[in-house]
């Protein structure tokens, strides 16, 4: 283990941001993951897990305790089986996986961040999420002092949720399972009409699955959401508002609120109606660029706030109330962070 005091975070995390860490610890294995996050609950030391750090909010004043950052390595695949040590990189495993002609996660292309992410936000892009491949999540639970093994169902997946993001304190991730499928070739159904558009395909329909993948990483790349460390649009968390689901009361006043205005709509569970968070900055006078100081929206992509290299957490925040207050105010609807906020709040 490499162990560093009053470290800095900002180069750990994609948006660029955020204080030191009073201590930074390495791990390169599972066993000193557990030993570090062991060690710190018996010390009832603060502990700050860290993967890619493309989902983190980390304030200007860092963090008082122990940094966790996972870099185990592990890509093991047998047959259609795949998986995945919690510190590889996402999007190099998607790549691999795709040359393997392998399907199941060639649509979330790109991705920044670790793989033992993906199953604490159910990761997903273009129709596609983890939850439809993982089978098995091997972690350690804190509370029980031990590595348990959770099935897909046990993970409790739901729209960029799971029982890891819904108990940050109990579990940390150490491998992730996948069953993915090999299709002749082809990829898994196209869900998702942009890149339907794009393919010039009905959605339902299957494409080369190299096709799929260099598909939406071309999409991604004209969003700015594909990482170029000389690209400030890319200096982001990603999408920084997850899209709004509305019950039924809620989505009849946003109806009302909208006039002539129509706005994206799908169905969702309980009878809800989920909208898009791009759509509504856009409409509330939030566009591409909007900003005029450090902290801005992206360029290319309306829900990516980015840091164009000087600025801090404290003005990204800025910008993130001000567009969620407009949002409220222009059509009633609540915008809910996606990244962790790590000594903040929105």
């Amino acid at each position: 283990m490499l162990v560093e005091l009053d470290a800095p975070l900002a180069p750990l995390t994609t948006l660029r941001l955020g204080g030191p860490a009073r201590r930074l610890v390495t791990a390169g294995t599972d066993e000193e993951v557990v030993e570090t996050v062991r060690a710190a609950d018996l010390a009832g030391e603060p502990l700050l897990v860290i993967g890619g750090g493309s989902n983190l909010v980390i304030g200007d004043r860092g963090f008082d305790g122990t940094v966790l950052r996972i870099a185990t390595t592990g890509f093991i695949l047998d047959g259609t089986e795949l998986e995945l040590a919690a510190g590889e990189v996402w999007a190099d495993a998607v790549t691999r996986s795709v040359d393997a002609g392998l399907a199941g996660i060639e649509f979330l292309a790109g991705i920044p961040g670790s793989a033992g992410a993906t199953p604490v936000q159910n990761v997903g892009a273009y129709g596609q999420e983890v939850a439809g491949s993982i089978t098995e999540v091997v972690a350690y639970d804190r509370r029980a002092d031990e590595v348990v093994t959770l099935t897909n169902a046990e993970c409790e997946f739901s729209y960029r949720h799971s029982r890891f993001k819904a108990d940050p304190e109990r579990y940390v991730v150490l491998r992730v399972r996948f069953r993915l499928a090999d299709a002749d070739g082809r990829s898994t159904p196209v869900r998702y009409a942009e890149v339907a558009r794009t393919l010039g395909v009905e959605a339902g329909e299957r494409v080369a699955l190299r096709t799929a993948y260099k598909t939406v990483l071309g999409l991604r790349a004209g969003k700015g959401m594909v990482l170029d460390p000389a690209d400030h649009d890319t200096w982001s968390a990603g999408s920084f508002f997850t899209n709004p689901v509305l019950t039924a009361d809620q989505y009849a006043d946003f109806l009302t609120r909208l006039g002539e205005r129509t706005a994206p709509a799908y169905p969702a569970p309980g009878g809800c109606t989920k909208t898009s968070a791009a759509w509504l900055i856009d409409q509330a006078g939030f566009g591409k660029g909007y900003g005029a100081g450090a902290a801005t929206l992206s360029t290319k992509h309306t829900l990516a706030l980015t840091n164009r290299g000087t600025a801090s957490t404290a003005d990204l925040l800025g910008l993130a109330r001000e567009i969620r207050d407009g949002v409220r105010t222009t059509f009633g609807v609540d915008l809910v962070n996606e990244p962790v906020m790590i000594g903040v709040t929105l």
